[in-house]
């Protein structure tokens, strides 16, 4: 009976589930990580597949190989937002605001996501005037795909004509910005880091 009780009240936390989803961020094989804590690679496979269940020591070790505290294991993922859903209905739209004319109105796509490695959005570029549009630049790089319509990004002094479907990736330390071309809609999503 108190084993169940156990069992039952351990297994919402996904403990296997969260040491193997740690250990393959790592590539790291179960011998290897035997080697590093000092357990079988049977035991591991056991405490994965929620077949043993770790004592806290054992526990410890094991998020010290991987440089996590014990509350990595206990937080329930529901709270740490490990899938976050941006439904298009709760998005807000804001217009980039560079000190110029909105060169681009934007929505988030990662708001309700913590712990973010990355930024994205999805933005609508308006036709504005080459000379009116302000570049800006930020930390780490930044991935575009032109979803619909045409664009012309310029990316330190080179301007560059985007199509539908086009892709671009750069160095978002340089300065740059974005302007719509046509009558169409143009849209895309934005994804940066940094």
């Amino acid at each position: 009976m108190a084993n169940k009780t156990i069992v039952d009240g351990l297994k919402p936390y996904g403990l296997g589930e969260k040491l193997k989803t740690l250990r393959l961020k790592k590539s790291m094989g179960l011998v290897e990580l035997g080697k590093h804590a000092g357990f079988s690679p049977a035991m591991l496979s056991k405490l994965e597949g929620e077949k043993l269940f770790p004592t806290l020591p054992t526990l410890l070790r094991i998020a010290m190989v991987f440089g996590v505290g014990l509350d990595y294991f206990f937080t329930d993922e529901r709270k740490r937002h490990v899938v976050a859903i941006a439904r298009k209905k709760e998005r807000i739209r804001f217009p980039e605001n560079s000190g110029g004319p909105v060169a681009y109105h934007f929505e988030s796509l990662d708001f309700k996501a913590t712990e973010r490695k990355l930024n994205a959005l999805y933005a609508e570029f308006e036709p504005v005037l080459a000379e009116k549009v302000k570049a800006h630049q930020h930390p780490g790089v930044e991935l575009l795909y032109l979803i619909s319509g045409n664009l012309e990004l310029t990316i330190g002094s080179e301007a560059h004509t985007l199509e539908s479907g086009d892709a671009v990736y750069f160095d978002a330390a340089v300065r740059h910005k974005y302007r719509g071309i046509g009558r169409h809609l143009c849209s895309g999503v934005i994804v940066t880091t940094g």
